[in-house]
Formats: structure tokens, C-alpha cells, sequence
């Protein structure tokens, strides 16, 4: 599998020791954000054509896991303009130009970011509980959106929300929200348990007014509404997020076994705890873990890359993959913290930071209960149905 790497190993070792500071400070990563951004890393997903370093989703996978390994948040952050490019530029690859500007946008230094979590809602992109209002000349939006990645720099916004001007016929409206529009404002809630430096902040929309010209696509509610920008979306979306925990869980892997070296028992053993039977297993389940993993993710990001047709199995592809890998950073981390001992528990150590950042990728979507519909329902061939939800 070819690769690029764009990120210097310099680079990722000052993202790596600025990490605890952030973490410690529940502040944002701005001098990661510029250094970054200096080394081209927001142009990755942008296509030569455009300006950008064209890299394939294959290859900002890669990317994002060696980002991840020294600094999770700082990768979390950043894959939400990760995302929007990379939508715009497969949108492109295959002939469809809606979403160009954002790929000029981007090639002048703009930076985007997602304003869609919303509370009542299980099925982000798929439903919405906001409200997009028809008026002369594009819409407004109406609506409180959590988790807003990149809240400190973005300059554009994607948001969306229902437009019920039809109630037999409901829409779904995605747009992108300059950050110069009146109506709306940020909220400073962000104190969390994880990820603490993406400092993604809630943002009010309260009648944001979006031209036309910004609107990116106009669909259905519901699994039978997700036209090609929301496939897409999630194409884009769960290899790279599963990317970024398997990132979190081998730097885990890394700190239990330089502890496990330097470990030593009272009881009887010359040797350091590396030659204790059952850390040899427990490092074994870590590294099984991770490997299972890794082929995984490299196999749908491959998949996505190449067109390979899943056909109306690729949503099911998609969440699983990004399930696997998150529920298995849980385990790799969980048990790294057994075998490394009781230093893991105090606060400034790095593996218990890993160990709360990892706790983070059970709420990015899809979740555990929204996983098993998806491939459930795909599997049985009826994802997509018209009908109630369940029943």
C-alpha cells in the first residue's frame, strides 16, 4: 500500500510534547494548528489541480494514525477539514463540481469545520432537528450544534437542518456557514473528559442566513435520502476516525512495553516483568487487538480509494470498521493500563490521558446502537426501507 508521508518525524515530536499541555490547560492546539498548516497538512485531501498535496484517502490515513500516535486530539481537530476537502475532492474525482469552490477556498487558507451534533438526534447527516427556513435567496438555519472541532479557527461551517415548508415532502438542507454571518454565536462549554485540545465548542444558530450559492446538497430524511455527498461523507469519515484510535492504541502499546522493561519484582524474578508470563499475554492481546485493526481500516480505506463496489453494503462497511477499531482501543488501552501499574492512574501521566481520549470514540458517530442497525438492516437488505423506524 503506497504512501506519502507529508508529516516530519520533528513535527510530530513537538505535536507529541505539547500534547500534555494542552490537555492539562483544556486549551486549543493553536501551535500544532500553524505548524501544520505550515507543513501543508491542510492542503492533503485538496487535488494537485486545485493546489493541494492530492493525497488519496489511503494515504491520509496513514497520516492521521502517525498524528494520532503523538497527539490524538490534535488529529481528531484537524479531520474535520480533512473531511470537507476530501468530500469536495471525490465529488470531483467523479464529475460532480458543487463543491469545487470549497477546494479554492481551501487552497487560499480557508478552513473548515462541522457544526452537526445536535441533541435528539441518533442519526447525524441522515435526520436533523434543526430547522433550515426558505427564504429569498438561500436559507436560514435554526438550530444548537455540539462538538464544533476547530471551533477557534474555522472559517467556514457546515451545518444543516430540516426545511418543512412541504410537510409531505421534507428536506434535508447542507450548507456551509461563513464565519462573518450574523445569527449565530459560540458557546464555551467545552471542559471534557477527553480530547480536550479541539476545544469543540458548542455554536447557537439562531436564523443564520446561507446563499444559495453555499448550499451543497438538498436531499430526503432518512437512510433512503443518503444520495452520493452523504455516502461519501461517511466514506470519508469512519476510515479516518478508526485511523485515528488506532493511532491512540499503539502509542499505548509503546508506553506498556518501555514500562514493562524498566519493570522489575521483588518476588523471585532477576529478570524485568517482560519475562512474566502473563504480561507476555496480555501484550500478545494488545498486539492481536491491534492487528486485527489495522488490516481492517487499511482494507475499507482501500476499498474506498479504488471504487471497489459494495454497493448497498458500503454503509455497513464503513461504521463497522470505524466500531472495530474504536471498541478495540478501548481494549488495547484498558490493558496497557493493567500491565504498566498503578503510575497510569495519576494525572500527568501520558497513559492516562490516552486512557480518557480514548473513552471519546464511543460518541463519534456512528454509535454502538446506530452500528449494529446499519449493518443489520443492510445485511438483511432492508436499509433504506420506507416504513417506521423499527417494527
Amino acid at each position: 500500500m503506497s504512501s506519502r508521508p507529508v508529516l516530519s518525524e520533528d513535527l510530530l515530536e513537538r505535536c507529541a510534547q505539547r500534547a500534555a499541555v494542552y490537555d492539562r490547560d483544556n486549551r486549543f492546539f493553536f501551535e500544532d494548528f500553524e505548524e501544520l498548516r505550515q507543513a501543508g497538512y491542510l492542503l492533503a485531501a485538496v487535488p494537485q489541480e486545485f493546489g493541494g498535496l492530492g493525497l488519496t484517502l489511503v494515504e491520509i490515513c496513514q497520516e492521521q494514525r502517525r498524528l494520532a500516535r503523538r497527539s490524538a486530539p490534535t488529529a481528531l481537530g484537524l479531520n474535520m477539514h480533512l473531511l470537507a476537502t476530501g468530500i469536495a475532492a471525490d465529488l470531483w474525482h467523479r464529475g460532480d463540481d458543487s463543491q469545487v469552490w470549497m477546494l479554492e477556498e481551501a487552497a487560499r487558507g480557508a478552513v473548515f469545520a462541522y457544526g452537526y451534533s445536535e441533541s435528539s438526534n441518533d442519526l447525524e447527516a441522515i435526520y436533523s432537528s434543526s430547522k433550515a427556513q426558505r427564504v429569498d435567496g438561500g436559507y436560514c438555519f435554526f438550530g444548537h450544534r455540539h462538538f464544533g472541532s476547530l471551533t477557534p479557527v474555522w472559517t467556514w461551517l457546515n451545518t444543516y437542518g430540516l426545511d418543512l415548508a412541504d410537510p409531505e415532502d421534507p428536506q434535508i438542507v447542507h450548507a456551509v456557514m461563513p464565519r462573518d454571518t450574523a445569527g449565530y454565536r459560540i458557546v464555551e462549554t467545552w471542559d471534557t473528559l477527553g480530547m480536550r485540545a479541539t476545544s469543540s465548542q458548542d455554536t447557537i444558530i439562531e436564523g443564520a442566513f446561507v446563499a444559495d450559492r453555499h448550499v451543497i446538497s438538498v436531499r430526503k430524511p432518512g437512510f433512503a435520502g443518503a444520495n452520493a455527498f452523504v455516502l461519501t461523507m461517511f466514506g470519508r469519515f469512519e476510515p479516518t476516525i478508526a485511523n485515528i484510535y488506532i493511532g491512540l492504541a499503539e502509542r499505548a502499546l509503546d508506553l506498556a512495553v518501555e514500562r514493562i522493561k524498566k519493570k522489575r519484582s521483588v518476588a523471585e524474578m532477576t529478570r524485568s516483568m517482560a519475562y512474566h508470563p502473563e504480561v507476555q499475554h496480555t501484550i500478545a492481546d494488545i498486539v492481536i487487538e491491534l492487528e486485527g485493526m489495522i488490516a481492517h481500516a487499511d482494507r475499507i480505506a482501500e476499498d474506498w480509494t479504488t471504487n471497489v463496489d459494495h454497493g448497498n453494503l458500503w454503509p455497513a462497511k464503513l461504521v463497522a470498521a470505524k466500531y472495530h477499531c474504536v471498541e478495540g482501543a478501548f481494549r488495547a488501552v484498558d490493558l496497557a493500563m493493567d500491565v504498566s501499574g498503578g503510575r497510569g492512574m495519576f494525572k500527568g501521566d501520558e497513559l492516562e490521558r490516552l486512557y480518557r481520549d480514548a473513552r471519546c470514540g464511543r460518541f463519534h458517530p456512528a454509535n454502538a446502537m446506530t452500528v449494529h442497525e446499519v449493518v443489520g438492516k443492510a445485511a438483511l437488505g432492508i436499509l433504506g426501507e420506507a416504513g417506521p423506524r423499527w417494527g
